[in-house]
């Protein structure tokens, strides 16, 4: 089941009537409860950030949105194609800022070859790597071990089971690039009197797949509680380009081409939209199993994998916790 190939039954949304609504609720957020003249998005030219720029665009007008498309020097040149693409057919303005620059001075690149030379002693210039999750999580369901993968000049392949230190070191030296996206992003809306538009849909968001203060962070996030398969249906809908709507789903992070369902999810979106809804409408798991085609100990894995990554990911949610209440600041920011 692709993302084109129209909604499962579970999934199905008037998506005129809610084109309609986000659009009117996302114009009170910005200029209501935010105070704000506009928006600013980052479109990497994926269908989430896509459907949040057009969403925008009907929601305040096509001159009060700034796409920022946001490369580095291992970003898909496809991904700024299909973000050129789009900012063009919905007539908003759009900027480029390359970051490979800063990502350089933070030593993002830096620590991330090391991390991966404890591995691959040889890994220099030229090479590519990426992390994928254990091949038997597509059997299983369950994310057991990651293995990283590197890629020579030549290009011959190679992979890796990967400790847990070189692991964390190589995500949190990656993270430098979705948080210094989020900066820039925070320095335009600032400058504009703009805000800030998150772009996770409903999987990404229940399943902590994003990085805290980096794409983790924004002052309005119009499609959280839209499965994946739903925000596919209203970039139908708003006529996005076709190479949007058929687009992989990648995390763009990684100088080798990375895919969501092969790094985080253990299920293509639309199985795992499925899955995500069943659980959260009290499907036996035998209804999700015959619903999804998947073995029913398939699913029950998938289930509790499902609720195993939200209490994983539970801090990434919360807001920084304080020692004692300031009822004066909390009552105020209270919606």
């Amino acid at each position: 089941m692709s993302g084109t190939q129209g909604l499962h039954p579970w999934l199905r949304i008037d998506a005129e009537a809610t084109v309609a609504a986000l659009a009117c609720r996302l114009r009170d957020a910005v200029h209501g409860d935010l105070r704000r003249k506009g928006a600013v998005v980052a479109l990497s030219g994926g269908i989430d950030s896509s459907v949040s720029v057009a969403l925008a665009a009907r929601a305040l007008g096509p001159d009060r949105v700034l796409a920022l498309l946001l490369p580095e020097r291992e970003s898909s040149q496809k991904s700024r194609e299909l973000g050129e693409l789009v900012a063009g057919q919905l007539g908003v303005p759009r900027l480029v800022e390359d970051l490979t620059a800063p990502l350089e001075a933070i030593g993002c690149y830096r620590r991330r070859d090391e991390a991966v030379r404890a591995l691959f002693p040889d890994y220099g210039p030229g090479w590519k790597s990426k992390i994928a999750a254990a091949e038997k999580a597509a059997a299983t369901g369950r994310f057991t071990w990651f293995r990283l993968v590197v890629e020579s000049p030549a290009g011959e392949r190679r992979e890796k089971r990967m400790p847990l230190r070189e692991y964390l070191e190589i995500v949190a030296a990656t993270s430098f690039k979705q948080r210094l996206r989020k900066a820039a992003e925070y320095f335009h809306a600032d400058r504009l009197h703009f805000a800030v538009v998150g772009t996770p849909n409903r999987l990404e968001y229940d399943q902590g797949f994003f990085v805290k203060n980096g794409d983790g962070a924004a002052d309005v996030k119009p499609i959280a509680h839209l499965y994946k398969s739903q925000v596919y249906e209203l970039g139908r809908f708003l006529g996005l380009p076709e190479p949007v709507l058929h687009a992989r789903p990648t995390t763009d992070t990684y100088s080798l081409e990375q895919g969501q369902d092969e790094f985080y999810f253990v299920l293509p979106h639309a199985t795992m939209d499925l899955v995500l809804f069943g659980l959260n409408h009290g499907r036996a798991p035998e209804e999700i199993a015959s619903e999804t085609g998947l073995a029913l100990e398939h699913v029950r894995l998938v289930l509790r994998d499902i609720l195993d990554r939200r209490r994983a990911t539970a801090p990434l949610h919360r807001a920084p916790i304080l020692l004692a209440p300031v009822p004066e600041v909390e009552a105020n920011a209270a919606p």
